[in-house]
């Protein structure tokens, strides 16, 4: 979940540094530090608990010198954020400084042993056993007569080889030397790390959006790669099969799209973003005069595509409640079974699974550590596994047997919006295409396309009711107990709206079919326990309104996500949010809109940070 960033070249390390914190500090906040390699052949430091604007108070009194260097803003995992757990970490008598992302599974272990060892250690974390290790490494390789005669780059990369031999679990590291001017070693295993070529220097980041305005041309580093980064030069190894020829990839992606711009927070920036997100989902994927969506990464042949009778979606949290969103919408278009399971539960069971039985591992970054290792389960025993991600280059697009980009754009604020429903519509492009294989006439697909292809007008409209939204955040934020209610399709946006409300302000809210209220949650309605019911017009709206009305026999608050022309609902409920009149299986994006606005909202309202909501990270890279 920490930030990396790292370079080496002929500016001032610090500043770009900085730069790239700032712009990663969704993944962590809770501490933030700076190393540099100075002219005086010393390491210097620079670490602040909290917010990256704290640490960066500290560098305009006292700037790092250096064109060499490392950064991290930490996600705390062992050990409270404090000055000692912050990152970068030193080995040793200070020969070594590195920054790690992940978890160290046998730290302990290797702590004792190098205690023993006479190394002493500052910190509670995990990480600063790395440090120590390769510390330890180092100094028997200069030690060595074999390997002193060695350029620093081949001692450097060997200390750190050797480090990662000893260690279980994962990590994304980055490491400098007192005694190696201009020599930085990146590795990674399990937690992402992307390199950025440019002209007589190399930037290092756990995210390509730290890179946007410094350089487009990057390479992604693979699962078991090291990398020895100067100004000049890369060189990858691998450690099975040695020096890698790396692939040099253009980076799509430029500083707007992770600058805030005029808005006051990410979060609604991506909320107002998604009519473009959704067009940028859907472009060059219909095939209009076959009636169908169109896939180009799925790697399957139209055999074996035909050949699947079951499907398995496994996600973690909001992309969770998407695969909710793809179940219907599958089943329906496509009249395929399809199975949704969290990649926390899957990883550890073994469910039948039948060998027609095709997987997706749908996660926004690409690298949310239990959807990865549910992924891996599956490939293991056979089975076609795809990804659904946003991230290029991610573990996900790496290990899968193929998969569909998003394009939805960086989402900077770590309660996904945007990417939301961006994953809604890839699954619903996937039911029409599974539809249109087997039985779904020209004529539905025809429809379904139609209907797809007006979202981004559709979401558009839907954003109009912004002020409503936050008149009705006003008169509820005081609440601390929120229900969401849906039926069918809206069941998955009741349990999203009621996940983004706890995500960023913090209250209680729960989330269930309309109907289950009666087993049992009704007893939680009192007149300071908002319903939040999602109802536009739809088969079994009959029934739902029987719901409104039994909260309101109850003396709760009711606040309806409805549809224009709903007067039956207008009279009973206390606050009505307005969204477009659309067919059913369209109604998902249209009314996750305004929970996630009223979310927004009640979060401003209670002095909440909405983009870095506490305890949180934008991706769970440890399990």
């Amino acid at each position: 979940m920490c930030g990396i960033v790292g370079y080496v070249g002929k500016r001032n390390a610090w500043e770009f540094l900085l730069e790239g914190l700032r712009r990663l500090e969704y993944r962590g906040y809770d501490s933030a530090g700076l190393a540099t390699r100075t002219p005086e052949n010393s390491l210097d430091f620079s670490k602040s608990v909290g917010r990256i604007t704290a640490l960066s108070s500290q560098l305009e009194t006292r700037p790092l010198a250096g064109t060499l260097g490392i950064g991290h803003t930490r996600w705390a995992t062992h050990g409270p954020p404090s000055q000692e757990n912050s990152h970068p970490h030193l080995g040793g008598d200070g020969e070594v400084a590195i920054v790690h992302n992940g978890v160290i599974e046998n730290y302990q272990s290797l702590k004792q042993e190098l205690e023993i060892e006479g190394y002493c250690f500052r910190s509670e974390t995990d990480s600063e056993v790395i440090a120590h290790l390769i510390d330890r490494n180092l100094a028997r390789l200069v030690s060595d007569a074999e390997w002193s005669a060695c350029t620093p780059n081949e001692l450097a990369a060997e200390a750190v080889r050797g480090a990662l031999a000893g260690l279980r679990g994962t990590l994304g590291l980055a490491v400098i030397f007192r005694r190696f001017p201009g020599l930085l070693v990146a590795a990674r295993r399990g937690s992402p790390l992307v390199i950025g070529v440019g002209k007589d220097e190399h930037f290092l980041a756990s995210d390509s959006s730290a890179l946007a305005g410094y350089t487009d041309k990057i390479v992604y580093l693979a699962d078991h790669q090291i990398a020895v980064l100067t100004a000049d030069q890369l060189n990858v190894t691998h450690r099975e099969t040695g020096a890698v020829r790396h692939l040099i990839q253009t980076l799509q992606l430029d500083t707007r799209q992770v600058e805030l711009g005029s808005y006051p927070h990410y979060m609604l920036k991506e909320i107002c973003e998604q009519p473009q997100s959704l067009a940028d989902t859907m472009r060059g994927r219909f095939d209009s005069e076959d009636a169908t969506s169109v896939f180009g990464g799925l790697n399957l042949s139209p055999q074996q595509l035909r050949s699947v009778d079951r499907i398995l979606l496994t996600a973690c949290g909001t992309s969770w409640h998407a695969a909710l969103v793809g179940e219907y919408l599958i089943e329906e278009m496509a009249r395929l079974p399809v199975e949704v399971e969290y990649a926390s539960e899957l990883r550890y069971r073994n469910p039948p699974v039948d060998r027609g039985t095709l997987v997706f591992a749908i996660t926004q970054s690409g690298e949310t550590a239990d959807t990865l290792a549910a992924m891996r389960e599956m490939k293991r025993k056979g089975h076609p596994t795809l990804a659904i991600c946003n991230v290029v280059g991610s573990t996900a697009a790496q290990e899968s047997d193929g998969g569909i980009y998003l394009h939805a754009g960086p989402e900077i604020g770590v309660a996904s919006t945007k990417a939301y429903t961006s994953q809604c519509l890839v699954l619903s492009l996937l039911g029409l295409y599974f539809g249109r294989m087997h039985h779904l006439s020209y004529d539905a697909g025809r429809r379904y396309l139609e209907g797809f292809q007006r979202l981004p007008e559709l979401i558009d409209q839907t954003l109009q009711c912004k002020s409503e939204v936050q008149r009705i955040a006003e008169k509820y934020a005081h609440c601390r107990n929120f229900l969401y209610l849906g039926r069918q399709h809206n069941f998955p946006t009741a349990l999203e709206g009621a996940l983004k409300l706890k995500e960023i302000s913090y209250l209680h809210a729960e989330g269930y079919p309309a109907a289950e209220m009666k087993h049992g949650p009704i007893a939680l309605v009192d007149e300071n326990t908002p319903s939040v019911f999602i109802m536009p017009p739809g088969g079994i709206y009959e029934k739902v309104l029987s719901n409104v009305q039994e909260v309101k026999a109850r003396g709760g608050p009711v606040i309806a996500i409805v549809s224009e022309g709903a007067e039956r609902v207008a009279a009973l409920a206390d606050d009505c949010v307005y969204t477009p009149a659309v067919p059913e299986y369209l109604q998902p994006f249209t009314t996750v809109v305004p929970l996630q606005l009223l979310a927004y909202y009640i979060a401003l309202l209670r002095g909440c940070d909405v983009d870095r909501p506490r305890n949180l990270a934008k991706s769970v890279t440890v399990e």
